[in-house]
C-alpha cells in the first residue's frame, strides 16, 4: 500500500532548523509516531506532498522553505500590549510576563493565539504572535512506519481516531469516535 489520499499514515521523524545537521526541534519515535489522515488538510501541504507514493518502511528526507512551512516572520504580528492587560487584582504577574514565555491569549473575535514575550517595560509588553517556526527552513528526516485504509468514521470526521492523536479535541465528532 502506498501513501495516497484518505489513507491513515504513521511516520517517525527528526525535525531540524537552519540546516540538515541543525538543532533538533522535534523527534518522534516508533513508540509515538505522527499518525494522520493523509489529504485531510491537517498538516502542511508540502509536508504531505513529500510523502506521496511512499510505502511502509520507506525513508524520507526533505526540506521545507519558510514559504512552504509557516511563512516568513510577519512584523505586523509583533505588537505592543498595555501592561495593564496582565494585571491581576491591580498587580502585574511578572512570573507570567517574562521574556521568552509563551502566553495563551485571545483576540477581540475570540480566536485563541499564543504570543511570546519579547520585551517588558513599565507601560507595555512586546509580544510576537508569529508561529514559533516562522522564518525557518525545516529539515525532515524520517521513516514511514505504517499505512492503512481509513475507516468511514475517520473519513467523515476528517481525522484519525486514536486517543494519542486527538489531544482531547474531538468536539465535532463526540465521544463515539474513539478519541476519548
Amino acid at each position: 500500500m502506498v501513501i495516497s489520499k484518505d489513507k491513515v499514515v504513521s511516520v517517525t521523524y527528526e525535525l531540524r532548523i537552519d540546516n540538515p545537521e541543525g538543532e533538533i526541534i522535534e523527534s518522534l519515535h516508533e513508540d509515538s509516531p505522527l499518525t494522520f489522515l493523509y489529504g485531510a488538510g491537517s498538516l502542511l501541504p508540502k509536508f504531505e506532498a513529500n510523502l506521496a507514493g511512499l510505502k511502509t518502511g520507506d525513508s524520507f528526507k526533505f526540506a521545507l522553505t519558510a514559504a512552504d512551512a509557516y511563512g516568513e516572520v510577519n512584523e505586523n504580528a509583533i505588537i505592543d500590549i498595555p501592561i495593564s492587560v496582565f494585571e491581576i487584582e491591580g498587580k502585574v504577574d511578572y512570573d507570567l510576563v517574562k521574556i521568552g514565555n509563551s502566553i495563551p491569549m485571545q483576540d477581540g473575535y475570540g480566536n485563541k493565539l499564543t504570543g511570546k514575550v519579547k520585551e517588558v517595560s513599565l507601560e507595555k509588553v512586546k509580544m510576537d504572535f508569529n508561529h514559533p517556526l516562522a522564518g525557518n527552513t525545516l529539515f525532515f528526516t524520517g521513516k514511514v512506519t505504517g499505512i492503512r485504509e481509513a475507516t468511514s468514521e475517520e473519513l467523515a470526521h476528517g481525522h484519525t481516531h486514536n486517543a494519542s492523536d486527538c489531544d482531547d479535541d474531538c468536539s465535532d465528532c463526540g465521544s463515539s469516535c474513539g478519541c476519548y
